[in-house]
């Protein structure tokens, strides 16, 4: 079985998300969906659902005729009782698909910006050993602005006050990056969204020296957590179908 990674965009892989899943025995089927790769057709082979960033929105269902299906799939996934983790775009597409909204902010989040645990942040299982405040990177200029039905908000910033929530036990969307190394940073800062909102991508790489140590360690922290504690490898499901090779 496997883990199923929906890929927006050629450069918003899973990077250490999905290295640190594979170290820890899960096959991840990446797929491309920008490229025109198929959703799987069921979950009958599928133990859990990662979706990753994107420029896009939630709303270009005119631009991108993915956009639908993945929302009708996460909605299906989570239903289902697979677990789901979303980051950025993802979270977004995980909270409208299960009847949260999304929406534009006045300002763009980009760069280095402190992020609070709410209550329930500083509770769940996935952010022990994470501190109630961090510096995370951003790269966004949509928001959730509201959680779905029975959600619970885990953190929030200054700009966007839904930073990550959790609804139900298996269910994450995570707004921040996380999960990207030095050279996406670097990469990602000097991206047209940072010039679009006025960030100094030259300020943006400086700062990350400052902040890298302690943004990967707890960054792979939160990954190993998710890899071990959300979908651990001795509880998933028993093979039914093959959904091909990832």
């Amino acid at each position: 079985m496997s883990l199923v990674v929906f890929q927006h965009h050629p450069e918003e892989h899973p990077a250490r998300l999905g290295r640190i899943l594979a170290d820890h025995g899960h096959r991840l089927r990446v797929v491309h969906l920008y490229d025109g790769q198929p959703l799987p057709p069921d979950l009958d082979d599928v133990d859990g659902v990662v979706s990753m960033g994107g420029p896009m929105n939630v709303a270009d269902t005119a631009k991108h005729d993915w956009i639908e299906p993945e929302l009708a799939f996460l909605r299906q996934a989570h239903e289902r009782g697979r677990p789901l983790v979303g980051v950025c775009l993802g979270a977004q597409l995980i909270a409208r698909a299960l009847g949260g909204k999304v929406g534009a902010m006045e300002q763009p989040e980009v760069g280095w910006h402190e992020v609070k645990l709410s209550f329930p942040g500083t509770m769940d299982i996935l952010h022990q050993g994470i501190p109630w405040t961090t510096i995370q990177f951003h790269l966004h200029g949509q928001q959730i602005t509201q959680l779905p039905p029975d959600a619970v908000a885990l953190s929030g910033s200054e700009a966007c006050r839904i930073q990550a929530f959790k609804l139900g036990l298996w269910t994450y969307g995570w707004q921040y990056h996380f999960e990207w190394d030095r050279t996406d940073i670097e990469h990602f800062a000097r991206s047209e969204m940072v010039r679009q909102a006025g960030g100094d991508p030259d300020a943006i790489i400086k700062a990350r020296d400052e902040h890298y140590h302690h943004y990967r360690r707890l960054g792979d922290r939160l990954c190993k957590q998710i890899a071990e504690l959300l979908i651990p490898v001795d509880k998933r499901g028993p093979r039914v179908t093959s959904i091909g090779t990832p």
